[in-house]
């Protein structure tokens, strides 16, 4: 199996990227190892692979644009009451940004419109964490243009135009796809047909899968998710997503690119996070940190590449 055409890793220790298995050949010997060591090993044997381009991770090199006011990050702060950050009567928690990742990925996204998409990064909640009622994690978007901005919070303009596939933590750790895609019926019977359990909610995004995974406080978690674009016409797009090299959720026979839209693409991560919901009962109920590191990116060419390497 080839590599993916490009593929870009960002840390900030030296330390190793995601976990994505690219070859047989490129890991060492799985013979009498434990799992954990078959990750160890196989996340440094990707990691020192010359054709993985390594970036610092600074807002210019992942390509960070339109910040949200009030945030920080990579380290996300959750005060206490903070929620939603559009919300102004409550303390500002959390982050938000956009990104495309360093030049050379961004311009093969939009010059070169790829089929296959695959991002990730690490999240870790501080030990002790409190999930209350759930919140927002960072996943891909994109769309037509600038119409691929804000695809979220409920909006209903131009939905044929974008998408956003953000992530969410639900009660007790459970993790799910929070989904905004195009107003399709075809869209919806697709999605509220995952399993453990799928909702579509009134004028906002779908609960896609709530439950298929669960986060750990104090325990690092590497996320992936891989995205299909669909040919203009056909129901052929896919949404996965893998934890620790375990796919949980797997969405086929969507429709991304739609008639109204057959120039949107992938552009990038919505990288955001924060209590919510917009409510007071979503509100962190204490001070509260999470940490990002290692995000990463890759164009792939095959419509099997992500199944064969995680």
């Amino acid at each position: 199996m080839d590599m993916p055409d490009l593929i870009w890793s960002a840390d900030d220790d030296g330390g190793v990227v995601a976990f994505w298995r690219f070859h047989s050949s490129l890991l060492t010997d799985p013979t009498d190892r434990t799992d954990d060591q078959n990750v160890f090993q196989d996340r440094i044997a990707v990691s020192h692979h010359p054709d993985i381009a390594r970036i610092p991770l600074n807002d210019t090199a992942l390509g960070v644009h339109k910040v949200s006011s009030g945030t920080t990050h990579p380290v996300a702060t959750f005060p206490q009451g903070s929620i939603n950050p559009g919300n102004k009567h409550a303390p500002a928690g959390g982050l938000g940004f956009y990104l495309h990742g360093p030049n050379g990925f961004a311009k093969h996204l939009k010059d070169h419109v790829p089929k296959e998409v695959l991002m990730s990064y690490d999240v870790m909640f501080e030990e002790g964490w409190d999930w209350r009622k759930g919140g927002k994690l960072p996943g891909i978007y994109g769309g037509v243009g600038d119409t691929a901005y804000r695809c979220t919070g409920g909006r209903q303009t131009d939905r044929c135009k974008c998408f956003d596939l953000r992530l969410m933590w639900r009660e007790n750790g459970a993790g799910e796809l929070y989904a905004y895609l195009p107003h399709i019926e075809s869209n919806t019977a697709r999605m509220i047909g995952v399993p453990p359990r799928s909702i579509q909610h009134a004028d906002y995004g779908f609960s896609v899968g709530r439950g298929a995974w669960r986060f750990t406080p104090g325990k690092w978690s590497t996320i992936a998710q891989r995205v299909k674009m669909n040919d203009v016409g056909h129901a052929n797009a896919e949404i996965e997503v893998c934890v620790d090299g375990v796919s949980v959720i797997l969405v086929t026979g969507l429709i991304l690119r739609t008639e109204e839209g057959p120039d949107s693409r992938v552009q990038g991560l919505h990288f955001q996070t924060f209590f919510g919901g917009n409510s007071t009962d979503w509100a962190s109920p204490k001070d509260q940190k999470a940490w990002f590191a290692n995000i990463s990116g890759a164009i792939l060419e095959s419509p099997s590449a992500m199944r064969d390497e995680l």
